[in-house]
């Protein structure tokens, strides 16, 4: 039962593996392991209901309610169950269980099965062996328990556990493996875009590094001065990275800015870095109804008309649009 338990686990792992050419890490391997540890516990387990219930029944009444018992707890609350039973919910990309995860609920199953070894033990007294036994089970359900008990419904992860691949300087850029294409030509053309708006008065930013958030699962990291940390998975692709640092890259003064003066800022920063095309496609994703349409004519009459002014003039409208504020509401 145990070996066909660890080929369900093993082969599936191994197939994908294989298809895909990867090698295992030793943070991807953290689950399998505890999985593998877990089924030789459940085993353990089921041995010891077929010592009292006869095996012909005891197989498919202990297989249905150990399922039911693990898969129920996702529906309960509070969390601690479906932590210590070893549900350990969705994993996104990038992010593997602490190894304090994947050790809760072997700790729990594992403690009550080396119980149960301990009382099969052929020698020593009875007594001391049930005492022995209880100790070691009691140890393991508390030590899980109160491990897990404060745990949100998403135990403690690990991220970044990613292939990263990086391009050129001022900024360097990095994404992940998969998505590293064309990612050679994006950072020449950021590169490029930053310094256009730079020179053009519109920004002061300068990163060292654009690394792709998408790496960094549900825990993102903050971004600093030097250090943008973006989504950037598909875009990078689709070529549409650059404008959305480009974006980026303007600092809008106030929290609320009027949707006219926005969208110029926007359009004049993609037409001076060669963006248009990701600006267009920007807005029609977001609809193409009356009054958005009105709004973007009035966008695009205005920055034609700022585009033929001269370069100190452009400057100066630039940082008008930056500094504005939506209209308070008496």
């Amino acid at each position: 039962m145990i070996v066909l338990s660890w080929l369900v686990l093993l082969l599936p792992s191994a197939v994908s593996l294989a298809r895909s050419g990867t090698l295992p890490t030793l943070d991807s391997l953290r689950v399998l392991l505890a999985g593998l540890a877990l089924c030789v516990a459940h085993a353990v387990l089921g041995f010891a209901v077929g010592c009292w219930v006869p095996r012909i029944i005891a197989t498919p009444i202990v297989a249905v309610a150990d399922w039911i018992t693990v898969a129920f707890t996702r529906a309960v609350l509070p969390y601690w169950p479906r932590h210590v039973s070893g549900q350990f919910g969705s994993v996104g990309y990038g992010e593997v269980p602490d190894l304090i995860t994947a050790a809760v609920p072997v700790l729990l199953a594992g403690g009550i099965a080396a119980g149960l070894l301990v009382l099969w033990l052929p020698f020593g007294w009875r007594v001391v062996r049930v005492g022995v036994a209880v100790a070691v089970a009691v140890t393991g359900v508390l030590g899980a328990h109160r491990t897990a008990s404060d745990w949100s419904a998403t135990p403690p992860l690990t991220s970044g556990h990613v292939t990263m691949a990086c391009a050129g300087s001022a900024p360097r850029m990095c994404v992940p493996e998969f998505d590293a294409r064309r990612l050679p030509q994006v950072q020449r053309e950021t590169a490029e875009a930053l310094r256009v708006l730079r020179e053009a008065g519109a920004t002061t930013a300068g990163p060292e590094l654009i690394t792709d958030s998408y790496a960094d699962g549900r825990l993102r990291k903050p971004s600093t001065d030097t250090e943008w940390r973006m989504v950037l998975a598909g875009a990078v692709g689709s070529g549409d990275a650059t404008y959305q640092i480009v974006v980026r890259s303007l600092h809008f003064r106030c929290k609320q800015v009027p949707a006219l003066n926005a969208h110029s800022a926007w359009l004049w920063a993609a037409v001076k870095t060669g963006q248009e095309d990701a600006y267009r496609k920007r807005r029609a994703q977001e609809g193409r109804d009356p009054v958005a349409m009105e709004l973007e004519k009035r966008v695009r009459a205005d920055v034609e008309q700022v585009l033929t002014e001269p370069a100190a003039e452009q400057s100066r409208w630039i940082n008008q649009m930056l500094d504005s504020c939506e209209a308070k509401q008496s």
